[in-house]
């Protein structure tokens, strides 16, 4: 299996979705995901991380609340959120860093 460095240093941006089972609001980002990776395609790779079966990544990254959403480029971190994003609102931001 890849390492986490590993994955988020693609050519391509790479969205990580730091979420959790028991947490809602990560269920309502699942559907809005789907609906930006169908709009996106192969221009972006979406991963998901628990954070509780990854506490080591979610310490380096500080995730203090989720979900969190991290982008990458190149293995750099290019923006950060937390909490629902609206799948519009999401697209035009993925888009400025494409």
């Amino acid at each position: 299996m890849a390492s986490f460095n590993e994955l988020v240093n693609q050519a391509k941006p790479v969205l990580v979705d730091f979420s959790a089972e028991w947490c809602g609001p990560c269920k309502a980002m699942a559907p809005i995901l789907k609906e930006v990776k169908a709009t996106l395609k192969e221009n972006i790779s979406i991963i998901k991380i628990d954070v509780d079966k990854n506490p080591k990544v979610a310490a380096q990254f500080q995730i203090r609340g989720v979900p969190t959403l991290i982008l990458f480029k190149q293995g750099k971190q290019v923006w950060q959120q937390s909490g629902v994003v609206p799948a519009n609102q999401l697209v035009q931001i993925l888009n400025n860093y494409m």
